[in-house]
C-alpha cells in the first residue's frame, strides 16, 4: 500500500508542476520527509501530514488514509455515509469534525453510566 500512496504522492505533485520544495512547505514538513514519502521509506505516514498534503495537492484525504493504510473498504464505507447523509437528530449533514464530536459525546455518556 505504501507504494501506491508514494506513487500517488509523486505523480500528483510532478502533474501539477510543484517542486519538492514548493509541496512540502505548505504542507508543513521538510522537503527530504516528502521525499522519504515518495519512495515509500516512511512505514507509518502521521495522519496530521497526510491531511497537509491532501489540501497542497488536492487530493481526497480518505483516498490517502486508505493508502497508507489506516482505513479499509468498510471504514470508508462508514465515513461516506455520514457525509452524505443527514444525522437523524441534526436534520442535516455533519462535518467529519461535528460526527468527532458527537462520537467523543456518546464515549464520555457511557463512561458515566454505573
Amino acid at each position: 500500500m505504501l507504494e501506491a500512496l508514494a506513487q500517488v504522492l509523486r505523480e500528483t505533485r510532478q502533474t501539477g508542476g510543484l517542486s519538492l520544495e514548493a509541496t512540502a512547505q505548505p504542507a508543513k514538513i521538510s522537503a527530504p520527509y516528502l521525499l522519504k514519502l515518495e519512495r515509500a521509506q516512511v512505514a507509518s505516514p502521521s495522519p496530521r501530514v497526510l491531511a497537509r498534503l491532501a489540501t497542497v495537492l488536492g487530493l481526497p484525504y480518505l483516498r490517502l488514509m486508505e493508502l497508507a493504510g489506516y482505513l479499509d473498504e468498510e471504514d470508508l464505507a462508514t465515513v461516506a455515509m455520514r457525509t452524505r447523509e443527514p444525522h437523524p437528530l441534526a436534520g442535516q449533514r455533519l462535518t467529519p469534525a461535528e460526527w468527532r464530536e458527537v462520537g467523543a459525546f456518546i464515549r464520555r455518556m457511557l463512561a458515566q453510566r454505573p
